[in-house]
């Protein structure tokens, strides 16, 4: 096939990252945006103080259940007929959602939304690595990817109380209407058509995936309320493991496999998923404890903790600027080792803030070096899980990367919420026991961006320098 000319291939990469990295964004906002808003919701559609953990649960379940599926499907059926399917089904649910009369309605178009975020995230990645040549274009375009990903889960959040205080829930829902009305017409016109692999998708292994990924994820979320000793619990997840488990032997015997499971055959691959999965774990995890102590222990309102996170964001966007640079200077490895060291204490420098701390002191310094590591993570972690990819195992490799992302946060918060729990048993007045849990769940976080920096080290090897 002939070779594009130079400047008109730029021009197509240019427009093909500015679809990606918009609807990544779109994604991202709408898992963390709901965060902040959940009291409005509660309110406005009468959700009991369970129930209303499944508004985020079922997006969840939904996200992580079809993840695989979704992620084949682009690489079998054709990314463009699956992007714009995905697409097509998240405006759609979105809408929904806006206008939902009731919690029910509501609860379904989440779960629904949600598989049709499992579609689009993969898919968006596998665009970048089939557009963009490995080395520093791949890179340059990925750290981008990172940086939407990095600024959209700190901006949902505020967003999610701006539109909360001031407007109403709603708002942070129906905006993605237009949004992806106008991504779905660029799209349309920008990516090239692309056949697929053809043949079928394998349908078995569609079923056990997405029967154990939910499983799994439900349990692990049921964990955070439940415990981990509940026998639901322990009976969901060891059922989602089984059936996990009887999807990957019964890959090894498919022509045409819904994850080929030669992609587990590089080191470095598996060590990028396991420390993404850190990474999310800490980054959840220290979303979610810091919003307990802006608005438990600091008394903010839910706006004021929603521009709270704006060091974060700032310091995620200057950093994700200058990483190509960096990694050029100094390599793939001590980057992502700085990114993580960088995480991990400012995590335990936010453990430190008290009752009757200065937000500026307490707060905003220690997101500052947070923020910094956010921004210099995710690109070479997601760098290093789709180098060596085939172009037609590239929706594959980007699911398994979704995968350990949304597992990663999952089970991380899941976890340390348990911590939290066990930290303030037994501690009086209430304040002193939020005060103590938050305590722990942050060192807890910042032990898992500790672990996921020596897991770098052992495991993922540098990128080539510039000579």
């Amino acid at each position: 096939m002939p070779q594009m000319p130079l400047p008109s291939r730029r021009r197509t990469q240019h427009a093909v990252l500015i679809v990606v990295l918009a609807t990544y964004m779109m994604i991202i906002l709408d898992t963390s945006i709901v965060i902040t808003g959940l009291p409005e919701i509660r309110d406005g559609l009468g959700f009991s103080p369970t129930g209303l953990s499944w508004v985020q649960n079922a997006y969840t379940l939904s996200f992580g259940g079809f993840m695989l599926l979704g992620a084949r499907a682009g690489d079998v059926l054709g990314r463009r007929r699956v992007y714009l399917a995905g697409l097509a089904v998240f405006l759609l649910a979105s809408a929904v959602i806006g206008l939902a009369p009731s919690a029910g309605v509501l609860l379904i178009a989440r779960a629904v939304q949600g598989a049709g975020a499992a579609v689009l995230a993969p898919t968006t990645l596998s665009l970048l690595t089939i557009h963009f040549a490995e080395g520093e274009e791949r890179n340059r375009a990925l750290a981008q990817y990172a940086a939407a990903a990095g600024i959209g889960s700190s901006l949902g959040l505020v967003l999610g109380g701006v539109f909360a205080g001031w407007i109403s829930w709603r708002v942070g829902f129906l905006v993605n209407v237009p949004v992806a009305g106008v991504l779905y017409w660029a799209a349309a016109r920008l990516l090239q058509r692309h056949p697929g692999t053809g043949g079928r998708l394998d349908i078995s292994g569609a079923i056990l995936s997405t029967l154990g990924m939910a499983g799994l994820v439900y349990g692990i979320v049921r964990s955070a309320t439940a415990g981990w000793t509940d026998p639901v619990t322990l009976g969901t997840i060891a059922t989602g493991l089984a059936l996990i488990a009887a999807f990957l032997i019964a890959q090894r015997r498919r022509a045409n496999p819904l994850l080929p499971l030669r992609l587990f055959a590089s080191r470095e691959r598996v060590g990028a998923y396991l420390a993404r999965m850190m990474f999310l774990g800490a980054m959840v995890s220290f979303f979610f404890f810091s919003t307990q102590l802006m608005q438990g222990e600091l008394h903010l309102t839910p706006v004021q903790a929603g521009v709270g996170f704006l060091p974060v964001t700032v310091l995620t966007f200057l950093a994700s600027l200058s990483l190509p640079r960096l990694v050029r200077a100094f390599s793939n490895g001590p980057v992502l080792i700085a990114a993580f060291l960088a995480i991990a204490l400012g995590l335990v420098w936010l453990a430190q803030a008290s009752l009757d701390g200065c937000y500026l002191d307490a707060v905003a310094a220690p997101m500052l070096l947070i923020g910094i590591g956010n921004g210099l993570g995710l690109s070479p972690l997601t760098a290093a899980a789709m180098r060596g990819v085939a172009p037609e195992e590239a929706g594959a490799a980007s699911g398994l990367v979704n995968v350990a992302h949304q597992l990663g946060g999952t089970l991380g918060l899941a976890t340390l919420i348990t911590v939290f729990a066990a930290a303030m048993r037994g501690v009086s007045p209430p304040e002193a026991a939020l005060a103590q849990g938050i305590v722990a769940g942050l060192h807890g976080a910042a032990a898992l961006a500790g672990l996921g920096g020596m897991i770098s080290l052992a495991l993922i090897r540098p990128a080539e320098c510039r000579r």
